[in-house]
């Protein structure tokens, strides 16, 4: 006895794709649904949702929810959207089970190294007065009240979201297509990405691994998605050139300087895409030792490739087992 996997017309339902720009690149949505949808309103729907997490989360924009708080003096309350007391609430928290690898206190570092919104180079200077400087963690800076969704500053930082704000803002199309009663889509921004269900021929969403080059974009893989969420971290998209050196845009908060260690980029896949992103950025700060322990000690998914001579090496972990 056979079985046809039945096609999407024979369910009543049509591809449709919708995208546009936000966050300095472009969000993305792949989904299927009866063919009467109303693309217009979804497509509304999906702008106003990045645009929110834009205009709460940037630092980009002077008159951001995140940019008010990085002016705010002192001891000063400053009430926030609930999104992004979520967004702080969590990075704190991951912040603290990463060991401190993920800090969103890191603004100062960003600036400096010319990733910032105020320069396109590196600042020497600046560079080496914050090494004279020691890093306080924002879980030291911050003191959140969820309750009254305010914030204050118990000690001068300057905070950048960079490592989480986008894996959110995925999250936030999701929740968009949702609210439309769809069920099957994929959504992204950027190489951050979010799925739900399969496709109607009974398929889980493929989505690219990139090979971590720099100015090639070339596919490494290929990974199945139903469910879950997936956010690389890398070293090889967004960089600046020093002195005849390459230095990555995610910064190790734990000795001041960007990430420098074998790992070319790190993968990971968990339920919701702000998990992903900010656990691929932890990992990728605590190295190809350090990150794959504490990737099988909490039992993760996740693919970390490792700059090997002229190639790459990967480790693999499924529930935090290794792979061969």
């Amino acid at each position: 006895m056979s079985f046809e996997t039945p096609t999407p017309a024979a369910l009543g339902l049509q591809r449709h794709s919708l995208s546009g720009q936000t966050m300095g690149t472009r969000y993305s949505a792949v989904f299927f649904a009866p063919a009467g949808v109303d693309d217009a309103a979804i497509g509304a729907g999906l702008f106003a949702a990045v645009d929110k997490v834009d205009s709460q989360m940037s630092t980009w924009q002077p008159d951001s929810d995140l940019s008010r708080l990085n002016a705010l003096p002192g001891q000063q309350w400053l009430a926030l959207p609930e999104e992004l007391m979520t967004v702080l609430d969590t990075a704190l928290h991951i912040g603290r089970q990463s060991q401190g690898a993920f800090d969103i206190g890191v603004g100062e570092l960003v600036n400096a190294w010319g990733f910032g919104p105020a320069k396109a180079q590196a600042d020497t200077q600046q560079i080496s007065a914050l090494r004279q400087r020691p890093h306080h963690p924002a879980a030291d800076g911050l003191e959140l009240d969820r309750a009254r969704s305010r914030v204050r500053k118990r000690q001068p930082v300057t905070l950048d979201l960079s490592g989480i704000a986008k894996g959110y803002g995925v999250d936030a199309l999701a929740r968009c297509l949702d609210g439309f009663g769809i069920t099957r889509y994929l959504v992204g921004i950027d190489g951050e990405m979010r799925a739900k269900g399969l496709k109607p021929d009974g398929r889980a969403w493929a989505v690219a691994i990139e090979k971590p080059v720099r100015h090639v974009r070339e596919v490494m893989g290929v990974m199945e998605l139903s469910d879950a969420a997936i956010a690389t971290s890398g070293d090889y998209r967004h960089w600046v050139e020093v002195q005849g050196q390459h230095y990555a845009h995610t910064m190790n908060p734990l000795n001041g300087q960007p990430v420098r260690n074998r790992l070319a980029a790190v993968t990971v896949v968990m339920p919701n895409c702000m998990l992903a992103d900010a656990w691929a950025t932890a990992l990728l700060v605590l190295g190809e030792t350090d990150g794959v322990a504490l990737a099988q000690k909490r039992g993760m998914d996740a693919l970390f490739v490792l700059r090997d001579g002229e190639g790459f090496e990967e480790i693999s972990l499924v529930g935090g087992q290794r792979q061969q």
